[in-house]
């Protein structure tokens, strides 16, 4: 799309969220009625009586609904450690009582920090980190230095996002536009093993908005329109959200949103070509209540992402040494689809001991169609015809490739509660499947041989029993049983395991609270780790290696089905820290600090061959992935806040240490030191915050050879939101104070030459100072 109509389109949507806020704000003003903060209990929150006439208690809100509802409102804050989560144990507690390191995100602090892509909103998690490229709106998240090919579980309203694409990025991403989010939940470590297969980094739980994230108490049915304009350059944001309670018992809610913005300047004023790009994307959800204490609900989302990933020639090519720093890669034309639909059944009555269940079934498609336009070398390799075959790594100018992962899963538990003595137990037994059908296609280039297309199939169950004694001590004992089974071609691989995990947990005193914990997890190699296989292409330079196929190219990748899983080990001591009422009546403060240590065997790694003499140096001729002895990553994390309610202060981060046991080098992939002090005041009977967050980083130094370390940086944001009445609420925020440059991962050099990839390398910075402003409206009615 042109970028008069991409722009013209974002600025439309902003100002007729503009037009209809000055018509709205007779009719806001005169609607005086305060939203009640409503409690959430600790244990199983108890189902409202059904009242026909009064359709607004079918369902209570969460805290984090009420957070977002107290801050527009003026009523008293709810701490987001507070926030109910089932991602540690699949029973509902509160973040602060979980015996696990698990952070929660809420909605109204998304809201607040106005995130243009979905990194913005993990600042402030410790032991959370991205590796993702300007030219790439896709998110590739790091837990705890772990990334790549699932060994985080990312999901989606309960939904896993598997895809993956390998090229001269991370391994493992996926699409999901920030304002469709409702809140997040963060496991960190294999502590969520229970929730599915291959978390020995941790989880991240998405959950996409809701009827209950629109609609007010007493409110039957209920829009948001929200519009944001940001700097560097030229970012816009529309978005509508809309639900109706038909009946007490028929719940209907939608939304959509289009995000646009331009090429990005980094913190020196480089333009970072091909940052541009939009996203289109909606939602809807259906919820039925057929009878008391049943409820289900069909979700279904779309997103669509246009975007342009690779870099352009940005210098002279006559010399070596420029050819070397300023060649850029092909660049492609790309068009991201992602379909994602859920299926879910939860039953629950306070009543009921013996069945609090849910059932959940899913499929989640990504469509990465890909064109290219470019190639550093136009008047040679590049384009095809009198006789010229084109760049055999990716083709000519004109060729198209596909990416395809298809992913069906299903999620199914119950929790069966009983009492002995002064012991309460809780059993949460469960099963869970997904199939992964992986479909790559590229008629000239060389993805079919990077990313191999196949079908993996993982399943596992589990069963866990979480006992409480009086009020003073807590034990978590599990067990899961996974298994997978890969085939790609000629090759299959297959394997299962059993993983325990034991939490011990007292409280001494009130409001403190030390564990240890004990946790293993499971992951199943990948079908590129085990099937990639293949001669590089040389993209029209000389052939240095025959492979064993007969093919020849830059090296040769070999396939491994014998490649083992990994099993992560984690010991982790932690703390929770819970005190009301310290030195007035209405403060609080929340803490969760922890030590680990996650001792990875068979971790898997890309290995190269020694290397042998060319005619062109020395160079590798193989490369395989390979399991390592031991990887070790230990470290300190911590997440704090105090709040007095006329103002807070927060202290979170972490410090973390991650090494090939083996070769006693660093992992390339840790973010070593991470400290985020964020601090504000609320004004005005607390309709105006004013937020400061300072973000210190460490550069990662102990990488391997051939890496360019990431920089140590500091990130200072700003952050004001005003709500002029209950309905109209302004944002506004700068990010990157500071004008940084800053480059938040370390780089992988070339595989041929020593030299760094010159599109990682170019799109890697993040942007320099961005001025952002905002306004959500809300409508209303009983």
């Amino acid at each position: 799309m042109a970028d008069g109509a991409r722009y013209s389109r974002a600025l439309i949507l902003g100002a007729s969220v503009v037009s209809i806020a000055a018509l709205a704000t007779e009719r806001s003003l005169a609607q005086t009625a305060s939203p009640q903060a409503e409690s959430v209990s600790s244990e199983r929150p108890k189902q409202a009586k059904r009242k026909p006439a009064k359709p607004q208690v079918a369902q209570q809100a969460t805290p984090e609904v009420m957070n977002a509802r107290a801050q527009a409102g003026g009523a008293a804050p709810v701490q987001v450690l507070d926030t109910i989560t089932v991602a540690a144990t699949k029973t509902k507690e509160r973040a602060i009582d979980s015996l696990a390191p698990v952070s929660s995100i809420s909605l109204d602090q998304i809201q607040g920090l106005q995130p243009n892509r979905l990194s913005g909103i993990f600042y402030a998690v410790p032991g959370v980190s991205f590796q993702e490229r300007g030219d790439d709106p896709a998110t590739v998240i790091n837990v705890r230095g772990l990334q790549d090919f699932g060994r985080v579980a990312v999901v989606v309203d309960g939904a896993r996002q598997n895809y993956q694409r390998t090229g001269h990025n991370a391994n493992g991403s996926f699409f999901l536009d920030p304002e469709l989010i409702g809140g997040v939940d963060v496991v960190r470590g294999p502590t969520a093993n229970i929730y599915g297969s291959g978390a020995i980094g941790g989880l991240v739980s998405f959950r996409t908005k809701d009827i209950n994230d629109v609609l007010r108490p007493g409110e039957r049915w209920g829009v948001d329109l929200s519009g944001t304009y940001g700097s560097n350059s030229n970012r816009g944001l529309g978005s509508v959200f809309g639900g109706v309670r038909a009946t007490p018992d028929i719940d209907i809610f939608g939304g959509a949103v289009y995000r646009t913005q331009d090429n990005y300047k980094d913190g020196n004023g480089t333009v970072i070509g091909n940052t541009n790009n939009q996203v289109e994307a909606g939602l809807l959800k259906l919820t039925v209540r057929p009878a008391l204490g049943h409820e289900v609900k069909f979700g279904a989302t779309f997103q669509d992402y246009q975007y342009t990933i690779g870099q352009m020639n940005t210098g002279p090519v006559a010399t070596a040494a420029q050819r070397a720093l300023y060649q850029g890669s092909s660049v492609y034309s790309s068009d991201t689809k992602n379909y994602t639909g859920t299926l879910t059944w939860n039953y629950s009555l306070p009543s009921d001991n013996l069945f609090d269940s849910h059932v959940s079934i899913y499929g989640n498609r990504t469509e990465n169609d890909q064109t290219k336009t470019y190639h550093y070398s136009t008047a040679g390799a590049a384009y095809c015809g009198a006789g010229n075959v084109g760049n055999n790594i990716s083709g000519c100018v004109g060729d198209k490739r596909s990416y395809d992962l298809n992913t069906f899963g299903f999620d199914a538990n119950n929790t069966t509660r009983f009492n002995v003595g002064d012991w309460r137990n809780a059993v949460t037994y469960g099963v869970d499947a997904f199939q992964d059908d992986v479909i790559t296609k590229d008629s000239r280039g060389n993805s079919n041989i990077t990313t191999p297309s196949g079908i993996r199939t993982v399943s596992g169950g589990f069963i866990q029993l979480k006992q409480n004694y009086s009020s003073w001590f807590e034990a978590v004992s599990a067990i899961r049983y996974d298994r997978y089974d890969l085939e790609s071609g000629k090759t299959n691989s297959s394997g299962d395991r059993f993983s325990p995990k034991i939490t011990l947990g007292v409280t001494p005193v009130a409001g403190f609270q030390p564990y240890v914990s004990y946790a293993e997890g499971y992951r199943a190699p990948s079908i590129t780790e085990t099937v990639i296989s293949g001669a590089h292409a040389t993209g029209g330079g000389p052939a240095f290696f025959v492979c064993p196929d007969g093919t020849s190219g830059l090296f040769c990748f070999l396939p491994n089905p014998n490649l083992r899983p990994e099993v992560g080990k984690n010991k982790e001591v932690g703390f929770n820290l819970k005190y009301d009422n310290i030195f007035s009546a209405s403060d609080s403060f929340r803490g969760k600090i922890n030590l680990f240590r996650n001792d990875v065997s068979d971790y898997i790694d890309l290995v190269a061959s020694t290397p042998v003499p060319t005619g062109f140096g020395s160079f590798s001729q193989f490369y395989q992935y390979q399991n390592i002895a031991n990887a070790r990553i230990q470290g300190f994390e911590a997440e704090t806040m105090y709040d007095a309610g006329n103002w807070f202060i927060g202290v979170a981060g972490h410090y973390i240490q991650g090494k090939n046991a083996q070769t006693n080098i660093g992992l390339a992939t840790i973010t070593p030191r991470k400290v985020v002090t964020t601090g504000g005041v609320r004004l005005l009977d607390r309709t105006l915050i004013v937020s400061a967050q300072w973000a210190s980083y460490g550069a990662n130094n102990d990488v391997p050879a051939g890496y360019i370390p990431s920089t140590g940086y500091e990130l200072v944001n700003l952050y004001l939101t005003y709500a002029a009445t209950k309905d109209i609420v302004f944002s506004a925020s700068i990010d990157n104070l500071l004008n940084q440059y800053y480059r938040p991962y370390a780089i992988p050099g070339s595989s041929t030459d020593g030299t760094t990839q010159n599109d990682v390398l170019w799109t890697s910075p993040g942007a320099g100072r961005v001025y952002k402003a905002g306004l959500k409206i809300h409508f209303g009615g009983a």
